[in-house]
């Protein structure tokens, strides 16, 4: 019945939540929204969550462009190369990234 999904979906939000797992927990909260549009917990969260999505998104994304710079310069440096030598100039039209090389001065 609605009152038992009610219950879970509640539960499981705050789990999730805790657990910095924001984005299935924003589901969660709208999930909660169709049961109750009236739920105060599950509306502030919506509006609260999504910022929050974001900033852990920018900040695993940037996480792994370290990661990746740091598996470059590795491959890089017996051909006395860095990623220092390579910039990445975004298209402002597409969003995707050109590469120029840049010798070393």
């Amino acid at each position: 019945g609605i009152n038992a999904e009610y219950g879970v979906s509640t539960q499981s939000t705050g789990v999730r939540e805790k657990l910095d797992s924001l984005t299935p927990a924003l589901d969660d909260y709208k999930r909660v929204l169709e049961l109750d549009r009236r739920n105060g917990p599950s509306l502030e969260a919506i509006r609260r969550l999504p910022p929050l999505i974001e900033a852990q998104q920018e900040k695993m994304k940037q996480e792994c462009m370290e990661k990746l710079q740091d598996l470059g310069n590795l491959v890089l440096k017996p051909f006395g190369l860095s990623t220092n030598n390579f910039k990445m100039v975004q298209n402002p039209e597409t969003g995707g990234y050109n590469i120029q090389f840049q010798q070393n001065q």
